[in-house]
Formats: structure tokens, C-alpha cells, sequence
């Protein structure tokens, strides 16, 4: 059967992509893939307008992949059981608490949020499964950005356009990075209404086998000055530890020190 040469190098191009959290230049992947610039450069824009990459802006234009190639990917996902397993524990985990819980990826800039648990009597909350928030404003986002490689997080942060949501809103790199090593030191992050005045979250890690970042769980609700947000923050922390060990995590993050694993306290 003879293949057809576009789709060949399409289905090429996506999985080179796939493999760079931080994304590759058109330069790299015709290198890597011995492609013609403008052939490389007809498909990786076509696959920008379909959402199938997204365009990470900077002195070279990066690519990496996209929200519609998880949301195609994700059926396949499901067929392995991975949103399945870790539904049931997060949707009593929303009752056991009383709070939403989300679990989000990350996407480019921002964080997507692919699942959404609620307790009997929810708060109304602006975030719905398949929308998307920006990673410097939500504990999702910190907590993804915290234990991604440098070099993603290095690519995510230099491309970020600070906007002020609130007064608490978190305006520069450097404050930024601060607050990730923040981050890294605790195991889970915090929104502290940064992104809506009225809503405080937390948000911690979960890994998959090979100990690389999968995601990240968060807890939303209205902001209370009498609650004890370090404590939920290290509840959260070790839900995140039991997700990731159902999902086959051993212990051992990818580019942490052991003693470093969040929730293992």
C-alpha cells in the first residue's frame, strides 16, 4: 500500500513534538526529520490553526503540542484507564473535603482543565472541563511550572505576558520564580486569590511512572481568613502522592532529589 508522503510527515512532525514539553523550532524539527523548510513549515502552520500545536512566541518561534492533539489523544488515554482510575478518588476526595476539585495539564502558557469534581453543594466557579487559565496565576499552573524541567519552565516563563487579575496578581518573572521555589520547598502551590478575589486554591503535583510530571490535582473554594490553607495544602500534597502511585509512580521524580517528593511527609 503505498502511504501518502504529507500524512507521513504530519504524524512525524506530532511526535517529535510530543517528546519537547518545551517545544522545538521549525529549524530543528527539519533537521531532525530531513524535511524541506517550506514543506515543515505548510504542516507545523496548518497544525497551528487546527490546534493541533501550539505557537510558543520568542526570538525563534517554538512548537509545541497542542490542546486538540490531547483532547484526540485522550480517548485513547481513557481506553488505558488512566482518567477512570484516578476519577473515583478525586470525586470523593470533592466530598470528603466539601470543595471543587480540578485536575488540569498543561498547555503551552496555560493550564487546561480535563476534569472537574464537585461536593453536594458547590460553588460556582468560572473554570469548566476544557477551559483554560494562565500557569503564573493558578495553583495548577504554579505546581505544573514548579516540577517541569528547567528548561520547559525556562521557555513557559520567558514567554509569559504578565496581566493583572487582581491586586495580589503576581506581576514579574522574578516574583515568579520566587514563588516556584516556594513551591518545590512545600509540594503544592497556592492561588492565593490571584486570579479571582474571591476564590482561594491549592493545587500539588501528580507524576507518572517514569516520575515526569503528568499534572496536577487543586482544591477551589471561597476564600476564608480562618481557614488553614498550609494544612489543606499538604492534604491536597498527598492525594496527589496516592494519585500518582495508582498511576504506577515509584517514588522517584524525574530531576528531584528523593527527599524532595511531595506529599511523602
Amino acid at each position: 500500500m503505498k502511504l501518502n508522503r504529507t500524512t507521513q510527515r504530519t504524524v512525524e512532525i506530532l511526535k517529535v513534538i510530543s517528546r519537547k514539553p518545551e517545544g522545538v523550532t521549525l529549524d530543528e524539527l527539519c533537521e531532525k526529520l530531513k524535511l524541506p523548510k517550506t514543506s515543515a513549515y505548510d504542516i507545523v502552520t496548518t497544525l497551528a490553526e487546527m490546534g493541533m500545536v501550539n505557537v510558543i512566541r520568542g526570538q525563534k518561534q517554538r512548537y509545541s503540542i497542542g490542546l486538540m492533539a490531547y483532547r484526540i489523544g485522550i480517548s485513547y488515554t481513557n481506553n488505558l484507564d488512566f482518567i477512570s482510575t484516578i476519577e473515583p478518588v478525586l470525586k470523593e476526595f470533592s466530598r470528603t473535603v466539601g470543595k471543587t476539585v480540578f485536575f488540569g495539564i498543561p498547555s503551552g502558557h496555560h493550564v487546561v482543565y480535563i476534569c472537574k469534581f464537585e461536593p453536594e453543594n458547590p460553588i460556582i466557579t468560572t473554570a469548566t472541563v476544557g477551559s483554560r487559565n494562565p500557569m503564573y496565576c493558578t495553583s495548577l499552573g504554579k505546581v505544573i511550572l514548579a516540577y517541569s524541567s528547567q528548561e520547559a519552565r525556562e521557555q513557559v516563563i520567558n514567554g509569559i505576558r504578565f496581566e493583572k487579575y487582581t491586586d495580589r496578581t503576581i506581576l514579574t518573572k522574578e516574583a515568579l520564580l520566587e514563588e516556584l521555589e516556594k513551591v518545590r520547598e512545600r509540594g503544592y502551590a497556592f492561588d492565593a486569590r490571584e486570579m479571582e478575589e474571591h476564590m482561594q486554591c491549592v493545587g500539588a503535583p501528580v507524576f507518572d511512572r517514569d516520575g515526569n510530571l503528568l499534572g496536577a490535582v487543586s482544591v477551589s473554594s471561597l476564600y476564608k481568613p480562618t481557614e488553614d490553607y498550609d494544612s489543606l495544602g499538604r492534604l491536597v500534597s498527598r492525594k496527589g502522592l496516592e494519585v500518582s502511585r495508582m498511576l504506577g509512580f515509584l517514588g522517584k521524580i524525574s530531576g528531584f532529589p528523593v527527599d524532595k517528593i511531595p506529599g511523602n511527609d
